[in-house]
C-alpha cells in the first residue's frame, strides 16, 4: 500500500528528532502547577513517560499523548510508525493500552488526500494489533503533516514502572537497536542502503508489548522507553529522577546497521547535539570511549526500545524472554549505582 507522494519531502526534522530540546522543555515545565491529588501516582515532575492515575485498589489508568512529522516517505507506514511509538509510552510503564484518539494536521491542499488516508490505516492496523480501540480524534489543516495518538492504558497501581525507580544494583538492558535518527537523516540525503533503511522501518514498528510482559514477568520497576532525548537523554532523566547513577557501556550498545560508518561520515542530526548538550557536566566519559558511539548514544530515536533496569539475578531470564519473543537485539548495556553521574566506558 503506497502513494506517489513522498512524506520526507516535506519535513527537515522527523519524527521524534522534532522535540523541543530537553533543557528548554525541562526549564517550562518547572513553573506549571503542582499536582496534588492523591490518586495521582505519576505527574510531570519525573518528566515520566505518561501519567497515570488511580481509580481504586485494582485499577490505574495510563494517559499518554504522541505525535510528530514523517520520518519514512511512505505514508502507511508512517501511520504504523506514529502509533508504535504513541503506545510505546504505556507499554514502557508496565501497562496494556486499550482506548486511543488519532491526532492530525495535515496540508489538505499541498499533500494528496490518499497519504491521509493511508497514514490512518496505518495507525489503525498497529492499533488493531495491540488490541487498542481508537475511538475518534482531531485533525486540522498544518504543513507539514504530522500524526499521533492520545493513549489510555490500565495497570494495576502496585505494578506501576516509572523512570525514578532504579536502584543501586540494577542492570540495565536495552530491547532494540539505535540509530534510527541517524539512518532516517541518511535516508534524506541518499547515502544508506535500502536494506539498511528497510530493516530501521522494521524495529519502529515493532511494538514494545513484550518489554512490557517481560517487565512484568522479572518485576522491573524502573524503566522508560528510549525516543527523542536519546539514550543519553533518558538515562539521565532516569538517574535524575532516581537519585542514582548510572554506567553505560559503549562496547554493548546495539546498533543499527550502517549507522557507526553514518556518524563516522559526519551524518549526526543536529538532536542528537542538543541530546548531548542537555546532559552537559552530568556525563563524564572514559577518554578511551568511542565519539561515534558516544553520538549514537546522543542520536533521538523514533519507536525506540525500553531501557529497563532488572534485578542481577534476574537478568539471564530477562534477555532469554525478550529473545525469544523476537527482540533479538537486547542487550546488558550498563549498571545502576550509588551517585549522581552519568558514565560512559568502553
Amino acid at each position: 500500500m503506497s502513494t506517489n507522494f513522498d512524506l520526507l519531502t516535506t519535513v527537515e526534522y522527523g519524527g521524534c528528532s522534532a522535540k523541543i530540546s530537553a533543557s528548554v522543555l525541562e526549564s517550562i515545565l518547572l513553573n506549571l502547577p503542582k499536582v496534588t491529588d492523591p490518586n495521582v501516582l505519576v505527574d510531570i515532575d519525573t518528566h515520566d513517560d505518561a501519567g497515570v492515575f488511580k481509580i481504586n485498589e485494582d485499577l490505574a489508568l495510563i494517559f499518554t499523548t504522541d505525535f510528530f512529522p514523517p520520518v519514512c516517505s511512505d505514508p502507511y507506514e508512517f501511520g504504523q510508525i506514529a502509533a508504535t511509538n504513541s503506545l510505546s509510552d504505556v507499554y514502557a510503564m508496565g501497562g496494556e493500552p486499550f482506548l486511543a484518539l488519532n491526532i492530525a494536521m495535515f496540508p489538505s491542499t499541498k499533500v494528496p488526500l490518499d497519504a491521509y488516508r493511508q497514514i490512518l490505516e496505518g495507525g489503525a492496523s498497529v492499533a488493531q494489533k495491540a488490541n487498542t480501540i481508537i475511538i475518534g480524534g482531531h485533525t486540522i489543516d498544518d504543513y507539514p503533516p504530522k500524526y499521533g495518538l492520545a493513549v489510555v492504558g490500565k495497570v494495576h497501581p502496585d505494578k506501576v514502572t516509572t523512570n525514578a525507580g532504579l536502584q543501586p544494583g540494577d542492570v540495565l538492558i536495552l530491547t532494540k537497536p539505535l540509530g534510527t535518527g541517524v539512518v532516517v537523516a541518511a535516508k534524506r540525503l541518499g547515502i544508506v542502503s535500502e536494506a539498511a533503511y528497510s530493516e530501521t522501518l522494521f524495529w519502529m514498528k515493532q511494538l514494545n508489548n513484550t518489554a512490557a510482559q517481560v517487565m512484568q514477568t522479572v518485576g522491573v520497576k524502573g524503566a522508560t522507553d528510549i525516543t527523542g532525548f536519546g539514550l543519553i537523554g533518558h538515562v539521565y532523566k532516569m538517574a535524575k529522577a532516581s537519585r542514582v547513577g548510572v554506567k553505560l557501556y559503549t562496547s554493548k550498545i546495539p546498533l543499527l546497521p550502517e549507522v557507526y560508518q553514518l556518524v563516522d561520515e559526519g551524518c549526526i542530526p543536529g538532536a542528537a547535539f542538543r541530546n548531548l548538550e542537555f546532559v552537559g557536566s552530568h556525563l563524564n566519559g572514559d577518554p578511551n570511549v568511542d565519539y561515534n558511539i558516544k553520538m549514537l548514544m546522543c542520536d533521538a530515536q523514533t519507536s525506540g526500545g525500553i531501557l529497563m533496569g532488572v534485578k542481577p539475578e534476574r537478568v539471564n531470564e530477562a534477555l532469554s524472554l525478550l529473545k525469544e519473543a523476537g527482540l533479538t537485539y537486547s542487550a546488558v548495556v550498563g549498571e545502576v549505582f550509588e551517585g549522581d553521574n552519568i558514565l560512559i566506558t568502553s
